[in-house]
């Protein structure tokens, strides 16, 4: 047998031969790629840099310091929540980068916007957006189908704030709902910033600064619900694409991290402003008029903290007439829980209503057993945001702690139970339902 230093010379001698053909094979590459770089007139290999990528990865390289720098102080050396940030920078690289790309005023097209994996600013579980950039003073055509959903909406934007605080106009929403339908339920509108002469048919007025549109398409049960198409094009403008210029490209590209950055940061430490200011475990109204929310939607949030045998009992009463309404969970850094996956969100559709009118949800992070259950899926903190949308009266929800083992006395008796196996039939139909929903 081999003795332990023979062991150890042998592997001793098989780490230096692994390095020295390592070595051999990278000079071998670096060899290879000199003789294959571009050459310029005086023989000289050309300059390999790409300032315009440069500039990109150098700025973007700053943004991870940036982000855990606004995380809240009692998160910040969270390994768990250090990691959520980096995913919430991934969500808005992909965002705008998918806009870097593609989005152009004088071919426009929708482009996905917030959703699950595209989670910023908690978008809502019901909600499908998508957006797209426009030329201020253009010409545009819209066609499509309408569907079935209750809300189908287009909203004009300016340019957004980088700053969540820095509020915007008051945007303009169209309803798609009031157009002229064909047999076939379709849709055709004409948007420009004067009605186009001797055109009859539908028209909207194009606001003089809006520079994007957003589509929200807002789903109340997702089973039974159509959702509409739409297209949009400029008419002013020849409909060909030409070849993008240099310099918009590198444009583009230059702009990109900077975007990533303003997008990821916007909402970040947004919970923790509500935990300053005395709002844990408690719902106060949530005014977003300076921040494009849907004209006629009232909305309500609070931060929540909760031990793991602890609950929350959020209860309002619905009122009379109401189009829409709904609550959503979110974690500290404001993504939206996971609602494909967990029931983290409920709306009017999908509640039980008490025989009293009520509406009672129980937050806790083990199912309890109730219909309405909204699962913190593992985040011991976070938010709980609630619509109200064209609702005869707009009810703050009460809320209070109990223990978790407490929560069936803390319901109406005629509460009923959700077995674990009604349960999880219950989350395959639902993921299954929300994933048939388009997001592009």
């Amino acid at each position: 047998m081999w003795s332990r230093e023979n062991v150890r010379s042998s592997i001793i001698g098989i780490v230096a031969l692994a390095v020295l053909l390592l070595i051999a094979h990278g000079a071998s590459a670096q060899s290879s790629e000199s003789s294959h770089a571009p050459v310029v007139a005086n023989g000289s290999s050309a300059d390999t840099d790409f300032p315009a990528w440069d500039s990109f990865t150098d700025e973007l390289h700053q943004l991870g310091t940036r982000i855990i720098a606004r995380l809240p102080e009692r998160l910040r050396n969270d390994p768990q929540v250090r990691q959520e940030a980096g995913r919430l920078l991934l969500e808005a690289l992909a965002a705008k980068t998918i806009e870097a790309i593609s989005a152009d005023g004088d071919h426009p097209v929708f482009l996905p916007a917030s959703n699950v994996t595209l989670n910023i600013g908690q978008p809502n579980a019901d909600t499908t957006y998508r957006s797209a950039a426009i030329t201020p003073g253009g010409v545009y055509r819209l066609r499509g189908g309408v569907g079935s959903l209750r809300i189908f909406k287009l909203g004009q934007f300016g340019v957004f704030p980088t700053n969540a605080s820095v509020g915007i106009p008051v945007p303009i929403y169209n309803d798609f709902k009031a157009l002229h339908l064909d047999k076939e339920g379709r849709f055709d509108v004409v948007l420009s910033p004067s009605k186009p002469e001797g055109y009859n048919g539908d028209w909207w007025q194009l606001a003089p600064a809006t520079s994007s549109l957003l589509v929200r398409l807002v789903a109340f049960d997702w089973a039974t619900e159509r959702d509409p198409s739409i297209s949009i094009e400029r008419l002013d403008n020849p409909v060909e694409r030409p070849r993008p210029s240099a310099a918009e490209l590198d444009g583009r590209l230059r702009g990109l991290a900077s975007s990533v950055g303003n997008f990821a940061l916007l909402f970040v430490d947004h919970v923790e402003g509500l935990r300053r200011d005395g709002y844990i475990n408690r719902l106060r109204v949530f005014d977003v008029s300076h921040l494009g929310g849907l004209v006629g939607q009232f909305y309500y949030e609070g931060a929540y903290e909760l031990a793991p045998d602890e609950a929350l009992i959020v209860e309002a009463k619905v009122p009379a007439n109401c189009k829409y309404w709904s609550i959503i969970l979110t974690n500290d850094i404001y993504e939206t829980t996971d609602w494909y996956n967990n029931q983290s969100s409920l709306n009017g559709s999908q509640t039980l209503v008490d025989s009293d009118g009520v509406e009672r949800f129980v937050v806790s992070g083990k199912d309890p057993g109730v219909p309405n259950w909204l699962d913190t899926a593992g985040y011991p903190s976070g938010a709980i945001q609630g619509r109200w949308t064209e609702c005869a009266d707009n009810p703050i929800p009460s809320v209070r702690k109990v223990a978790l083992a407490d929560v069936r006395h803390s319901l109406p008796a005629d509460t009923p139970t959700v077995s674990p196996a009604q349960r999880e039939q219950a989350l395959r139909d639902r993921r299954s339902q929300v994933q048939q929903r388009p997001l592009w």
